[in-house]
């Protein structure tokens, strides 16, 4: 069965290549543990191998035989705009990384829908002043959930797409009428189906630490499959450690191998799985 590689080489090869073409994948993260560096490596290090396909030997090696890239890479962020993410990028990675990797991501920003009917100034998100349409359409512009699938539905095809993140959806409940819990639930699960037929890659962060286990529990639920950050006691140090908590067509797998839980850190070419955990 063909799959869409993360862009973690063990990872990638532990679950036969990668995800399976129409996942919706949670990257679900507690502060610090490991889950905004995963969604920053995934599209940089695929971005690499069709950007500079040398580089991506150096740093990732050969795809695994069932792996095939996605058609394109989209980074779809609704509060940074690109140079923010090119910065951030720039302490996590090396430099030729990000130079060549950022050559194959586009980069969606939708931070003036975002902030637009907030009491944000809008010089901190936007250029240019507000002109006069812009004042009339204020309260009255397309809602945010409508414009983010608006743009999935023209850009997730085949593609791998990374969206930053579902919690800032969340942030906006009771600031907009227009969004409401449920739509978030309503959202992940609309776009599950959708990710079927579209047979791309989808990654949605959020930190759990914002969320009640019940509304966690309903994303986790709504997503194809979840991986989640935390931290760990090692002996006398925490460790940084993944989870696979639930993922359609690969978490069987895992459980055959007897692994749920992999140790993580942090080098130069991003986000690596330095340990695999075995079930005791």
């Amino acid at each position: 069965m063909v799959r869409i590689p993360f862009g973690i080489r063990q990872l990638d090869t532990t679950i036969g290549g990668g995800a399976p073409p129409g996942s919706v994948v949670l990257l679900s993260g507690e502060a610090g543990a490991g889950a905004r560096e995963f969604m920053y490596t995934s599209p940089m290090i695929t971005g690499l191998a069709m950007a500079d396909p040398n580089l991506f030997d150096l740093y990732y090696g050969d795809l695994p035989t069932e792996a095939e890239l996605p058609e394109e890479v989209h980074y779809v962020s609704l509060t940074a705009d690109e140079s923010q993410f090119r910065d951030e990028a720039g302490r996590a990675f090396d430099d030729e990384i990000v130079d060549a990797g950022m050559e194959a991501i586009e980069y969606h920003d939708l931070s003036t829908t975002y902030f637009h009917v907030s009491p944000v100034p809008r010089a901190w998100y936007a250029e240019r002043a507000p002109s006069i349409k812009d004042i009339r359409t204020r309260d009255d512009r397309e809602g945010l959930l409508t414009v983010l699938g608006d743009l999935l539905n023209e850009h997730a095809a085949g593609n791998l797409v990374v969206i930053d993140s579902l919690g800032d959806v969340v942030s906006a409940i009771g600031d907009r009428a227009e969004i409401e819990w449920a739509d978030v639930a309503y959202l992940l699960k609309g776009l599950q189906k959708a990710a079927h037929e579209w047979d791309g890659l989808i990654l949605a962060h959020v930190n759990f630490e914002t969320l009640s286990d019940t509304r966690h529990g309903q994303l986790v639920d709504a997503a194809t499959g979840t991986l989640k950050f935390e931290w760990a006691s090692g002996g006398s140090t925490l460790a940084r450690t993944m989870v696979v908590k639930q993922f359609r067509g690969v978490l069987s797998q895992l459980e055959s191998e007897n692994i749920v839980r992999f140790e993580t850190e942090f080098t130069d070419a991003g986000f690596d799985i330095s340990d695999v955990r075995k079930i005791r």
